[in-house]
């Protein structure tokens, strides 16, 4: 089994790490490593070059995203907002949103399935 399917990246398990490092922009891509992946939810960090992003869709479970570089503009429900390095936005459950990256941003993605 692999490293991923067995719950997530294992190289920095018990280690530090900078988060940062976990995903390296790439231009005119979205790139993602899932840090985390089990049952009851997964830990995944994004790296968006400026301009990407991800179409409006909707997920069962809240979503509790932390921007760690950059600037991202949220859309929740219709309503735009936009999030910085060091802020957070908790997207809400069954609620249609989309991001973009007004600059280049890299995000962690927490989703808890319970």
């Amino acid at each position: 089994m692999s490293a991923e399917r067995n719950g997530g990246t294992a190289e920095f398990r018990g280690k530090a790490a900078n988060l940062c490092a976990l995903a390296e922009y790439q231009r005119g891509a979205v790139v993602s490593r899932t840090l985390i992946d089990r049952k009851i939810g997964t830990v995944t960090i994004f790296a968006f070059d400026e301009g990407q992003g991800l179409s409006e869709h909707t997920a069962p479970y809240d979503a509790f995203v932390q921007i760690v570089d950059g600037e991202a503009e949220i859309t929740i429900s219709g309503a735009p907002l936009t999030a910085r390095a060091g802020e957070i936005v908790i997207m809400p459950a069954g609620a249609p949103h989309s991001l973009r990256a007004l600059k280049r941003f890299k995000m962690l993605l927490t989703m808890i399935r319970a």
